[in-house]
């Protein structure tokens, strides 16, 4: 990239250490540390959208939650338009979180219960300022109608209204302080279909007006696709291959990335065929296999596959993958 990029992560890790009581859950799985993230390296440029995919359990919101820190990285470093996060103190941190935000995946667990719409979007105003009461009420009105709710909504609860809503309250709460930059958590996962669509559509919007960067998390291909300007795809805590949306989702690198959009269901399916399945469940993150972690699972392996980590080539102009089927083919 050219221009400095707003976010910039260097192998950051997040290791959880389940020898404080909950090691005898995990019995016979491993060693004792998950290893959730391990060693992701990207940036994002301001105004971009990068899309994170991959399957449950890889690692996609343990990675958008230790860039924020609401996990504390275990090694790494995320610097923020020129600001390393591991630096800063509780007063710092504090300030940083007027800048970066995140919505969270389930609107329903989410939203306290306990407090009104009101309370919950105006808590960011009242613990980040000095502004009247007045003031934050305004302020929390604009942004309910900026995501399409009415100023009757302030006086009401998360259950009496429906799940769309609740995420739109949700987005209200993580935009109230004008951020630049947003961790969207599988934002549309727990609603309809129906109801995706005009999330997305209001996300999009929102970006646009307010000139925001997302760091897009998702399982869905197709959503991915829709917002993405680039896509990393993570499998077990590692990034195995990023590139531009278009270029990645039409020619997929990595065995892995293939298998997931070989995977994705077609309104069009010839007669007889059948879509690539990935043999095998997800390796435990406590014991990750040596060398490439996709080679207990990939139809492509070699031998090398099985001792040697892939490091990550180049491909083209900002396509990136990690896969020794394309190491000679470096640039």
């Amino acid at each position: 990239m050219s221009a400095a990029p707003l976010l910039a992560v260097r192998d950051l890790r997040k290791h959880f250490d389940l020898r404080r009581g909950l090691r005898r859950l995990v019995q016979g799985r491993g060693g004792n540390t998950v290893h959730a993230v391990d060693g992701v390296s990207f940036e994002v440029a301001r105004g971009e959208t990068l899309g994170v995919i991959g399957e449950s359990g890889c690692g996609k919101s343990t990675l958008g939650r230790t860039i924020l820190r609401l996990h504390e990285p275990s090694a790494g470093t995320v610097v923020f338009d020129g600001i390393d996060l591991g630096g800063l103190d509780a007063a710092g941190l504090k300030a940083m979180r007027r800048r970066m935000q995140i919505i969270f995946q389930d609107p329903y667990a989410s939203l306290n219960p306990r407090r009104t719409v009101e309370q919950i979007v105006g808590r960011g105003l009242a613990l980040h300022g000095d502004l009247p009461a007045a003031e934050i009420r305004s302020r929390t009105e604009a942004m309910l109608a900026r995501v399409g709710l009415a100023a009757s909504h302030l006086r009401r609860y998360p259950h009496q209204f429906s799940g769309g809503q609740r995420q739109r309250i949700g987005i209200a709460r993580a935009l109230v302080l004008a951020p630049e930059f947003v961790v969207c958590d599988e934002p549309v996962s727990a609603l309809d279909v129906s109801i995706q669509a005009q999330i997305l559509a209001l996300l999009g919007e929102l970006k646009r007006a307010l000139g925001l960067t997302y760091l897009f998390i998702s399982h869905d291909l197709s959503v991915v696709a829709h917002v993405s300007d680039r896509v990393a795809v993570m499998y077990l805590g590692e990034i195995v291959e990023i590139g531009p949306a278009r270029e990645l989702l039409t020619r997929p690198a990595h065995p892995y990335t293939q298998a997931l959009l070989a995977a994705v269901p077609k309104l069009s399916q010839r007669r007889g065929e059948r879509p690539a399945r990935l043999a095998g469940d997800l390796p435990s993150p406590l014991s990750p296999p040596a060398g490439c972690r996709f080679h207990t699972r990939c139809p492509r392996a070699m031998p090398r596959c099985r001792s040697e980590a892939p490091r990550m080539t180049k491909l083209a102009t900002a396509h990136h993958v990690a896969c020794h089927l394309h190491t000679s083919e470096a640039t």
